[in-house]
């Protein structure tokens, strides 16, 4: 009798703990609802303009983020500070081998490694972006609240574009550039939405 009541506590104890343990959610990201904005700059000035997710999730342990990855399909490149000839000839720069070679390479791609919790929905993220065929480590700080029932994950992240053989216009490989320096640093604004 002792026996059975010692593995009816047991059972229910482990059934207690099992209950109390976060739940383990993929979160398949809305990917009209989220936004991807760049912002490249020069001596002179910057640009900036928009790009589309081709596809996107994020993990969660209950409401806090444990994983997650996206694609940005580069083929979407706009530009938002210029119009007509002009956008499309900074647009068509930006696509060609001189910058991200589309053609070749259609997707970057960016996968969490680590998420290190500071509170509060505060996240430091470590993971691996691919850009042109180039895979480096990077690290940056988001943020992640619950609002509607949906995840809202936003990052803004700076990108330096000579690690991934970018180089079009960098005084990191070109001397005497003068007022044609493009800097290396680029910033990237990310804002993604559960579905």
């Amino acid at each position: 009798m002792t026996k059975i009541l010692a593995l009816s506590l047991s059972l229910s104890l482990a059934h207690a703990a099992l209950a109390s343990e976060p739940v383990q959610k993929n979160g398949s990201v809305n990917t009209k609802e989220s936004k991807l904005q760049w912002t490249g700059y020069k001596v002179t000035g910057k640009h900036f303009g928009t790009v589309q997710l081709r596809s996107a999730n994020l993990q969660f342990s209950g409401s806090s983020l444990t994983g997650g990855s996206f694609e940005i399909d580069m083929s979407t490149i706009t530009t938002e500070d210029l119009s007509g000839e002009y956008a499309t000839k900074l647009v068509n720069h930006l696509k060609s081998d001189d910058f991200f070679g589309v053609a070749q390479h259609p997707t970057a791609k960016f996968a969490i490694t680590k998420v290190i919790p500071q509170g509060s929905g505060l996240y430091k993220i470590e993971g691996n972006l691919t850009i042109k065929g180039t895979t480096k480590p990077i690290r940056f700080n988001a943020t992640s609240k619950e609002n509607a029932g949906k995840q809202h994950f936003n990052a803004q992240i700076k990108v330096d574009r000579s690690d991934f053989n970018v180089r079009y216009g960098s005084g990191s490989f070109f001397e005497n550039l003068g007022d044609k320096t493009i800097y290396d640093e680029f910033d990237l604004s990310i804002s993604l939405v559960t579905e």
